[in-house]
């Protein structure tokens, strides 16, 4: 009798565990409450203008990695595909890491991305001309930047039934942020002196052993 009972009373306590992991998987991420009832254009507005203050002004670091990746191509429409391929990439594990799908401490995450920047910089004064697996590396270092804005956002929160809205307006301040950076270096680097004998020379190479030191400085420090 005492096993029966036993056994009558797990039932329960079954479903409960069952239904606590099925809200776990649902709300992963952070909620923020404050924007619950919010309409849709406020909602709109405010995580498209936390993806874009994430890049500008806030994230040095992903700006670094745009700019380094606009200096071996002098072809805007090139610099486009980069930077679509680096937004996928981070959409994808963005999302899949606010659902905890794939978790990883900051503390390799960051470390990653300023060796991403190095990569990319010693990689612009190394090679004399664009090479067609740059592209597949963007995309790989996207998916590890995407980790890193998750972390922001997780701080923020995401309002309750608005998972993927807020995640497409995030994402969309994000790309538009990297536009903003593209036409920069494209208006006053690329356009005005990319056909200047001395432009790599006084240009792309400085500059990227710059970005590369800069790199290996937030590298060397993040990991300690």
């Amino acid at each position: 009798m005492s096993v029966k009972k036993k056994d009558n009373h797990s039932l329960p306590g079954l479903l409960i565990t069952i239904a606590l992991i099925l809200c776990n998987n649902l709300y992963a991420h952070n909620i923020n409450y404050a924007l619950a009832n919010a309409p849709g254009t406020e909602i709109a507005y405010y995580y498209t203008r936390l993806g874009f203050i994430h890049i500008i002004p806030a994230g040095a670091d992903h700006i670094l990695f745009v700019v380094g990746l606009c200096l071996l191509s002098t072809k805007f429409k090139t610099l486009l595909w980069q930077a679509t391929a680096f937004t996928v990439a981070h959409s994808i594990t963005l999302a899949l890491s606010m659902k905890n799908v794939i978790v990883m401490s900051g503390n390799y995450v960051e470390p990653i991305i300023a060796m991403s920047i190095l990569f990319i910089a010693v990689e612009n004064m190394f090679l004399s001309e664009l090479k067609a697996w740059r592209i597949f590396i963007v995309f790989l270092f996207g998916l590890i930047h995407g980790m890193g804005f998750a972390s922001v956002l997780n701080e923020i929160g995401l309002p309750p039934n608005r998972f993927l809205s807020s995640l497409f307006y995030f994402n969309l301040g994000v790309e538009l942020g990297q536009i903003a950076v593209i036409l920069a270096v494209f208006l006053l680097l690329i356009l005005p002196f990319r056909q200047k004998q001395w432009y790599k020379k006084a240009i792309v190479y400085p500059l990227s052993a710059v970005i590369a030191l800069i790199a290996l400085y937030w590298t060397i420090e993040r990991m300690a």
